[in-house]
């Protein structure tokens, strides 16, 4: 079976998120990247049911420039077999989609995984045009997947509860805790990975459909006022005429 897994470059949740002077773009001078944590739990589920069926592959693929390269080599050190990397900057979901649909369908995936979003953007858009431009089924938000032969079981989160479904491959799915315990890269996954394939193809020539009109950072927090409790007064005063909640 051939597992494909998508993967995004993130800042670290503890970067300081600034803009370039016109604030168009992320500004990304000091900043640290790392694989989308909701990527890991596709991944190392990946490398767990190829181990269970023993036999199969699971190649990365990564849309972005030369600089993502050490996450994609983590990737292959977590235990991917090989990995692609789409050479263009991931200008928006869309256009990101169509590079994995455009992979998958020369490759001929089983399963086609990712995180359920990008912690960056937390766009929950992607899988979804995915299996569309396949015309196959997508299972979003997965919590669960089970392989027996060519038929998937997976928990999804719905309103209020959860939901099993049965899928034949090819399948997309979007995933999330609990799903598995991300695996961290040990010395020889490292020390192999140097040598796994990591193959650079040009993207499709399919342009962007949105664009960034300017990015703003939140508005600072306010100071907290603290009210006496005999004072419910002036409490709901101010939810009234300040915070405008009430």
């Amino acid at each position: 079976m051939k597992f494909l897994v998508c993967i995004s470059n993130v800042p670290d949740t503890t970067t300081k998120i600034t803009f370039t002077p016109d604030n168009k773009e992320f500004n990304k001078a000091g900043v640290q990247f790392v694989i989308n944590p909701w990527d890991e739990y596709a991944l190392t589920r990946a490398i767990e049911l190829k181990e269970a069926q023993g036999s199969g592959t699971v190649t990365v693929l990564n849309v972005g420039e030369a600089d993502t390269e050490p996450n994609i080599r983590k990737a292959l050190a977590i235990g991917a077999d090989d990995a692609i990397r789409v050479n263009a900057h991931p200008k928006d979901a869309f256009f990101v989609a169509q590079q994995i649909a455009s992979i998958a369908k020369d490759g001929g995936y089983d399963v086609i995984l990712m995180g359920k979003e990008s912690i960056d953007y937390n766009g929950f858009q992607v899988h979804g045009m995915v299996g569309e431009l396949l015309g196959i089924p997508t299972v979003a938000p997965a919590m669960k997947l089970d392989m027996s032969g060519n038929t998937a079981t997976l928990e999804r989160e719905i309103e209020g509860g959860k939901e099993i479904v049965e899928v034949n491959t090819p399948f997309v799915a979007s995933c999330q805790q609990p799903m598995c315990e991300p695996r961290i890269p040990n010395m020889r996954g490292i020390m192999t990975a140097r040598t796994k394939p990591l193959k650079v193809v040009e993207p499709t020539a399919d342009a962007a459909r949105t664009e960034v009109a300017e990015y703003a950072l939140p508005p600072k927090k306010q100071g907290v006022k603290l009210i006496p409790a005999e004072s419910a007064g002036e409490l709901i005063k101010l939810l009234r005429n300040e915070a405008k909640v009430i």
